[in-house]
């Protein structure tokens, strides 16, 4: 028996009866030969963890444009703690915490620059539109490796792509990062606006802080508490109706006060025509794109999908760059 062997019958003996098996994976889109030693949910994570999309993330905004300060997040810092969120309600359930861990490292691995603001800019000036979790399940089928994918399983493709609010996902470890990544953004970005100096604890509204508490620490505990408690012996994730009202009304606080407050995107506007501006051009000027999207072209992608594959993998430093070097006469770069 292989070592693989012996961590799928731990799988099948220890997890709950509803978690998803590694050893009854749906598989990936094209065979190829297990390893001796990981089972393929851990396999993918590894994946995950090692291509270079991923290793972008640290350069991409989160929420706030180029803050001034080493602590504000990044789309890197959000994903793991997506991810560790989700693994401490995984582990709580006996869900499988490797499926939990590909799918939450995975989930953003799409994203544009300048967040949601390079998205809205990508699905407004493209003919075919542009949703990030989409764009995530293309980068691991067919953007990375030189465009041969990453060759995941059905599990962590579905958790990827239905990770939204609007997303169904069909294991329960998909459900757990759907509402892990809620948490981790309602939770790190309350944070990061008072340290902007944007809000105040006080300014939450104080019967949503009598039901999940009076501190991000306060709140991260009871959406996890709430959701372990409410999920236990079930086949489905759940919250309590009280905390799930609770959490409706703080994100539309953190909308009203955050997401739309012109001091944190006030220079958002700037971004989406800067994004705008690079879709244009290259999807004028293709011969101007990389050699392995030209590949992409040739291979019958279409024009309009490999310039957002190109122009919404690149960080915010190098978005900013190319656009210097297009547009920005040189004798002006500072």
């Amino acid at each position: 028996m292989t070592i693989r062997e012996s961590m799928e019958l731990y799988e099948k003996d220890y997890l709950s009866p509803y978690a998803a098996l590694s050893m009854n994976s749906k598989g990936r889109l094209k065979d190829e030969p297990q390893c001796d030693i990981r089972p393929v949910f851990q396999r993918d994570r590894d994946r995950i963890i090692h291509c270079k999309a991923f290793r972008r993330l640290k350069d991409k905004t989160q929420v706030f444009l180029s803050p001034e300060g080493d602590h504000y997040r990044t789309r890197l810092t959000h994903t793991l703690e997506v991810s560790q969120n989700a693994r401490t309600i995984a582990k709580a359930l006996k869900l499988n915490e490797e499926l939990v861990e590909a799918i939450a490292l995975g989930h953003d691995l799409g994203h544009t620059p300048f967040g949601h603001a390079g998205e809205r800019a990508l699905n407004r000036v493209c003919q075919l539109g542009f949703e990030h979790s989409e764009q995530s399940v293309r980068t691991v089928d067919r953007l990375e490796k030189g465009g041969q994918g990453l060759n995941l399983t059905f599990e962590v493709r579905d958790g990827i792509l239905n990770h939204q609010t609007k997303g169904r996902p069909h294991t329960l470890e998909g459900k757990v990062v759907r509402l892990a990544d809620k948490i981790a953004y309602i939770h790190h970005d309350m944070d990061d606006a008072v340290r902007a100096g944007i809000l105040t604890e006080m300014d939450v509204p104080a019967d949503i802080r009598a039901v999940l508490g009076n501190t991000p620490g306060e709140r991260l505990d009871c959406f996890t508490h709430d959701i372990v408690t409410n999920s236990m012996g079930k086949n489905d994730i759940v919250m309590s109706d009280t905390v799930a009202a609770a959490m409706t009304k703080l994100r539309a606080f953190m909308f009203e006060h955050v997401y739309q407050n012109p001091i944190a995107k006030s220079e958002e506007s700037k971004a989406e025509s800067l994004m705008e501006t690079l879709y244009m051009h290259f999807l004028k000027n293709v011969d101007d794109l990389p050699d392995e999207f030209l590949t992409l072209l040739s291979e019958g992608e279409p024009r309009e999908r490999v310039v957002c594959d190109y122009v919404g993998a690149m960080t915010d430093r190098y978005a900013i760059s190319v656009y210097n070097d297009i547009f920005v006469p040189k004798s002006w770069q500072i």
